[in-house]
């Protein structure tokens, strides 16, 4: 298989160090991004890589990053939207938008935007990392995405976590003839760190003795994101489509398959981010 360019956010920690060191492995060239600066250089030496910083609290990060993604590289042949996080207080980013929707789904949106041209040159791949969340906890208002009126960590990171679906069937939809493939997997519920921001019961289940009962391991949930990775369109899995651990789920949200939902949120992401819709 020739180099592929591949870019991937939560690199730092968990699935997204274990898969960027086996895409390096094998001589992919891999850019990790991660919220520390230092403990991303650690692992990007480690195993070496490309490193970049970027916190997706603040979208000017996002948007620094992605000028400089731009800079180094003239194509992408797959993003992998792997960053992500359940929090505890409802908190407002500087930007002005609810943490848990911002840095779940605005950031990876603004940045899959701002390199759309390089993923147009590479016939590029998006995978967008999503949870059982998405139908566990999840119901989407387009008037209260930040979820003003009825705020739970677990709320708030099932929605943010459907969004990530919706997104993935919005690209498809916008940009799949301009050659984009895009698919959305929940990887597992994985032993990393997790959870270690929240008051939600799930702290219980990833930092306590049950992690050993309940959750797989991190190269486990690395291997299911690099299957999306290295999947062929079409016959791996369906683009456009959500995958659970390697097949479709029998139960979804109900939300995620109305085109009209995903249009109407596909333009309010890009109103919340500054982007033509």
């Amino acid at each position: 298989m020739p180099q592929r360019t591949i870019l991937i956010t939560g690199a730092s920690d968990g699935i997204g160090a274990v898969a960027a060191a086996e895409l390096a492995a094998r001589g992919d060239r891999v850019l990790a991004v991660g919220r520390s600066p230092e403990k991303t250089a650690r692992v990007a030496e480690r195993i070496g890589v490309e490193h970049f910083a970027c916190d997706f609290a603040r979208l000017d990060d996002v948007r620094a990053l992605a000028a400089e993604v731009r800079a180094r590289t003239d194509r992408l042949d797959v993003l992998a939207n792997n960053a992500g996080g359940i929090f505890g207080e409802r908190t407002m980013t500087p930007d002005g938008h609810e943490q848990t929707l911002q840095v779940n789904h605005l950031a990876p949106f603004l940045l899959t935007t701002l390199l759309l041209d390089r993923l147009r040159a590479g016939d590029g791949l998006v995978v967008n990392t999503s949870s059982v969340a998405s139908r566990l906890f999840a119901h989407l208002d387009l008037d209260d995405l930040g979820n003003a009126r009825r705020y739970t960590p677990q709320k708030a990171y099932g929605d943010a976590k459907l969004a990530n679906i919706l997104f993935t069937k919005g690209l498809h939809a916008h940009h799949h003839d301009e050659g984009i493939d895009t698919v959305a997997i929940h990887p597992g519920n994985v032993a990393t760190n997790f959870a270690a921001e929240t008051s939600s019961p799930l702290r219980f289940i990833y930092h306590t003795p049950l992690r050993r009962l309940v959750l797989i391991s991190p190269e486990k949930g690395a291997a299911n994101l690099t299957w999306a990775i290295d999947g062929e369109p079409g016959r791996t899995w369906v683009p456009g489509e959500y995958y659970e651990q390697l097949k479709v789920p029998r139960r979804v949200n109900p939300q995620q398959d109305d085109p009209e939902l995903v249009e109407a949120f596909w333009r309010r992401s890009a109103e919340l981010v500054g982007v033509a819709a």
